[in-house]
């Protein structure tokens, strides 16, 4: 049965945001086509019709991902307008979100793999993370900006990231705590400073 042009844009969104989730919980290569197709609900056929390859679904299930976090982000500012900056990090550096593996941060899920993906699944990264650096410099935003509240946005995000990924590799909860805890208390105590 021949499906609809509105029904094949549907299946082909359907396996995006699989495929953003699925590749987050395994990795890139961690999970076949076959596997990514019947997450969604469809057959591997299907995905030649919608993809030119697997790196092309990698790329766009990446941009989506970026998205999703970078919308959650937003949720946090909007449920604590006076702190959005702290709400990013309480939100971010939490336990809740370290076991979100497969709805978490890819720059924490996927990072490594990514830098070994070709330029399109590398690009859909830089955009996400330009993203992210831009939602910062606005919330640390000096009044002199520029240069200096770029540098700012990268110590902050590169804090998050690496507290959120060293808690992941632990077993301990504790210690995956005490990660997460000493991240955002340093970023805390960090924009306290220069404020």
């Amino acid at each position: 049965m021949r499906v609809s042009r509105v029904q094949a844009e549907e299946n082909r969104q359907t396996v995006i945001s699989v495929a953003s989730r699925l590749f987050r919980e395994h990795g890139f290569d961690g999970i076949g086509l076959k596997d990514l197709m019947k997450g969604a609900g469809l057959t591997q056929g299907a995905f030649y019709k919608q993809f030119a390859s697997k790196e092309d679904l990698a790329a766009q299930a990446s941009r989506r991902a970026l998205e999703s976090v970078s919308s959650r982000w937003s949720e946090a500012i909007a449920a604590r307008p006076d702190d959005p900056l702290g709400a990013v990090i309480a939100f971010y550096l939490s336990m809740e979100h370290r076991e979100e593996k497969m709805d978490g941060c890819p720059v924490v899920a996927l990072g490594s793999d990514a830098a070994r993906q070709g330029a399109d699944v590398k690009a859909s990264f830089e955009t996400g993370i330009k993203a992210y650096l831009e939602t910062l410099d606005r919330m640390i935003g000096e009044a002199n900006g520029g240069e200096e509240t770029r540098r700012k946005a990268m110590v902050v995000l590169s804090t998050m990231v690496g507290a959120l990924m060293l808690s992941r590799v632990v077993n301990d909860p504790d210690l995956a705590r005490a990660f997460l805890d000493a991240g955002a208390q340093h970023l805390r105590e960090t924009v306290a400073a220069e404020a």
